[in-house]
């Protein structure tokens, strides 16, 4: 591919065992190949960790050594993950560094929980899994049933099946 849009970018994802696997590694292979660099951070550098449906994702480095300074956005992908990585403070302080410093956030399907935590979607259009739907409302989101929402820099998608939108929605937000 001779179009490569976010050469110069990075993009950080979170991963931890229970990942939904499509929704890391569709908008992961969707960005290397739209030419951006993506890092996945999780408990520790080198583990591989399972996703919800058996596929293995080797982490390329640990969260506590990510920094926002670092990356063009983060990608935070559903499954069960999102409920463990959304009580570590190195995680919640990295979302809250994305969004002060208008950067990508984008979250897909129960990924929502973890800027939830981190206290960023307060007054943020945003959709999410259904089963979420109440958690994003009562943290203050305005709530939108579609197969994505791109408000600023946040981007959110309900489920796999809204991947092509999501991956539209994080291409539009990054330039590309």
């Amino acid at each position: 591919m001779t179009d490569r849009p976010l050469k110069s970018r990075r993009i950080l994802m979170f991963v931890d065992d229970v990942y939904e696997d499509l929704e890391l590694w569709y908008p992961k292979l969707r960005l290397e190949e739209a030419g951006a660099e993506v890092v996945v951070a999780g408990g520790e550098a080198g583990r591989q960790y399972s996703g919800k449906h058996g596929y293995p994702c080797r982490s390329d480095a640990p969260i506590e050594l990510m920094r926002t300074a670092d990356f063009s956005g983060l990608v935070i992908p559903g499954g069960f993950m999102p409920d463990k990585l959304r009580r570590d403070r190195r995680v919640l302080d990295l979302v809250r560094g994305f969004d002060q410093a208008a950067k990508l956030v984008a979250a897909i399907c129960h990924g929502g929980w973890i800027p939830i935590s981190a206290g960023v979607y307060r007054g943020v259009r945003v959709t999410g899994s259904l089963g979420i739907k109440d958690d994003l409302v009562n943290a203050g989101a305005l709530w939108e049933d579609a197969p994505v929402v791109v408000d600023r820099h946040f981007v959110s998608s309900r489920k796999p099946d809204d991947l092509p939108e999501f991956c539209r929605g994080i291409l539009q937000v990054l330039g590309g």
